[in-house]
């Protein structure tokens, strides 16, 4: 067993998303969304991190960290979880992050989808975007609508990820899981091969490039479902960074491909519920015609105003989302407050829904601005949740390491 797999069971135990491994610091969860030192391991030096992760990477990843200073890989520890990693160089030596990708898929209904994104399960054509940052839960939705697929549909679906994520077991669908690298050479050379393999649905893990991008518009437009996902906050942001991807002399030729192809995006982004843990506002825009309408004639900044009107199709922006979840009680406003991408809009919501922003209330002149930090106290995280003391033997690996 490899030594940092106690790392991972105590991870698990935990909940925590996130190791970071960083040389000359102490190991980190990531944990509720806050970043916690591992109690009782060991700050390891450059010279013991390496055979570390060696431990864990396969041989191909290593000679690639060796060729470009990172690479990218999953982990499985069997019964216990998958890990996506990514190993890295910085100014301190080598490093590492590994994302924890549950065993079990969560499903649609677990995950309180709501309807008009488990609508987009059903279309039969047409391009789907999940959207927002890093660790923003964009995985875990796209895996749970592919799992709706799986279990509701006849069809076959190829996903292509780097690195492949959630494992699907063939249900009602034929499922062919493929990574970039070690099955392919890159997303849109297994994008272009797709359109060979008789798919019904694509699911292309990572629209990284123009030509990936534009693969994918393609393959929707000629009569296949797409998946794919962008690092973007807003649906409106998501239309725009499209289209700014290719040269201004392109851009009215895919305004018009992308107003009949795309049929929904799915802004979201995690928030630190109350009592802990974490759920995802949704930010929905549902294409009607209204809008492909405004995507074709490049007014993307009517978008928003749309989407509040087309809330009977299930679009929503985000600061409605955001508002739900404090008026039910699991995100506390001035956290949903942190969240909001157009403060002003939220704070005239929470005006008029009568909720009262701590950090930031108009009527008490409030100035704008960040929220204050917390205090030390607050920033302290629990002993119930920081116990990780010795897993697996930290204490033998000083006396084993410490030369």
């Amino acid at each position: 067993m490899a030594w940092i797999d106690a790392l991972f069971r105590r991870m698990v135990q935990l909940g925590a998303s996130d190791l970071h491994m960083t040389s000359n610091v102490q190991p980190m969860f990531r944990l509720h969304g806050d970043m916690q030192p591992v109690e009782g391991c060991p700050v390891l030096t450059p010279e013991q991190m390496l055979p570390i992760l060696w431990e864990v990477a396969p041989e191909r990843n290593r000679a690639e960290y060796e060729s470009s200073n990172d690479t990218d890989f999953a982990y499985e520890l069997e019964g216990v979880a998958r890990f996506r990693a990514n190993i890295f160089r910085d100014h301190r030596g080598p490093g590492a992050v590994f994302r924890q990708i549950p065993s079990k898929i969560l499903t649609a209904e677990e995950l309180k989808l709501p309807r008009a994104v488990v609508d987009f399960c059903q279309l039969s054509k047409g391009l789907v975007l999940v959207t927002g940052p890093t660790g923003s839960g964009k995985s875990t939705t796209l895996a749970a609508m592919v799992d709706h697929i799986n279990k509701t549909r006849s069809e076959h679906i190829i996903t292509i990820e780097d690195p492949i994520e959630f494992v699907h077991q063939n249900q009602r669908c034929l499922v062919n899981q493929r990574e970039v690298h070690a099955h392919t050479g890159s997303f849109k050379r297994a994008l272009r091969a797709a359109l060979r393999e008789d798919p019904d649905i694509v699911l292309v893990g990572e629209m990284r490039d123009l030509e990936t991008i534009e693969i994918a518009i393609e393959t929707a437009e000629t009569g296949h479902l797409v998946f794919g996902t962008l690092h973007t906050s807003t649906a409106a942001t998501t239309v725009d960074r499209i289209i700014d991807q290719f040269p201004a002399d392109r851009q009215a030729q895919i305004r018009t491909m992308l107003a009949s192809s795309l049929k929904g995006v799915v802004a979201q982004t995690l928030c630190k519920k109350t009592g802990g843990g974490r759920v995802a506002a949704l930010e929905i825009l549902v294409v009607n015609s209204a809008i492909a309408s405004n995507i074709r004639e490049g007014k993307t900044h009517q978008i928003a105003s749309l989407m509040q009107m087309g809330a009977k199709t299930g679009s929503r922006l985000l600061n409605d989302s955001l508002i739900e979840l404090v008026k039910s009680g699991q995100v506390d406003v001035d956290q949903a407050y942190l969240k909001s991408i157009q403060k002003d809009d939220f704070v005239k919501k929470c005006q008029s829904e009568g909720i009262r922003i701590a950090a930031r209330t108009e009527d008490e002149g409030a100035p704008r601005g960040p929220l204050p930090a917390a205090t030390h106290a607050e920033a302290q995280p629990t002993q119930a949740a920081n116990t990780t003391r010795n897993a697996g033997g930290f204490d033998d690996f000083r006396r084993q390491r410490s030369t």
